[in-house]
């Protein structure tokens, strides 16, 4: 059966992986077992995926990505260079805690940007935008944008990837979509 996906010849790819048509494995990069990765992923250079992860369509990891156990990451995800993810609140070398792995969900669209550090267990809402170095150590709602260690929310984001300012209505519109937002206690959504 011919393959639909590339796989660059220095990456590995282990047996009982899915992967879709038109994605993209880059040099060094290791895919572990009982993987999916969806259709038009690209997976850059030095990336681990490790068991069980899921990544829908065209999910975009950038060189020196970390995916571990208990991640899924929903269609056009962005994660950026060197960021990574963990899944045991307490990690010790000594102690075994795979049967303590904690999940993580990255909602569609969410962009995680260069070196942040997504603490297991807490999702990330779907447009969110991590910036870069941020450490989440919470819940991230959809649309929001949060920065720094630990993180914490400064503002709102389309689907665009632009601010929100929202008026004394609580409407916003995207400068680059014209798609308009509202926002009610605290929550944000598209309405058109």
């Amino acid at each position: 059966m011919e393959k639909t996906y590339f796989v660059h010849p220095s990456a590995f790819v282990d047996e009982g992986c899915h992967i879709g048509k038109g994605t993209k494995i880059w040099h060094f990069s290791h895919i572990m077992p009982d993987c999916t990765l969806g259709e038009n992923c690209n997976i850059g250079q030095n990336v681990v995926v490790s068991p069980g992860v899921v990544l829908g369509k065209n999910v975009k990891v950038q060189n020196n990505v970390s995916i571990y156990t208990g991640v899924i990451c929903d269609d056009d995800v962005f994660l950026g260079p060197s960021m990574v993810f963990t899944n045991v609140i307490n990690p010790r070398s000594a102690v075994n805690r795979k049967s303590e792995y904690a999940k993580t969900h990255v909602g569609r669209g969410a962009s995680i940007g260069a070196n942040a550090t997504i603490v297991c267990g807490h999702d990330i809402g779907e447009f969110a935008f991590i910036g870069a170095g941020a450490v989440v150590t919470k819940t991230v709602p959809a649309f929001a944008l949060v920065v720094g260690n630990p993180s914490r929310q400064i503002g709102w984001m389309s689907e665009f990837g632009h601010r929100l300012e929202f008026d004394s209505n609580g409407s916003a519109t995207c400068k680059e979509s014209g798609q308009t937002y509202k926002i009610e206690n605290n929550t944000v959504r598209r309405i058109s």
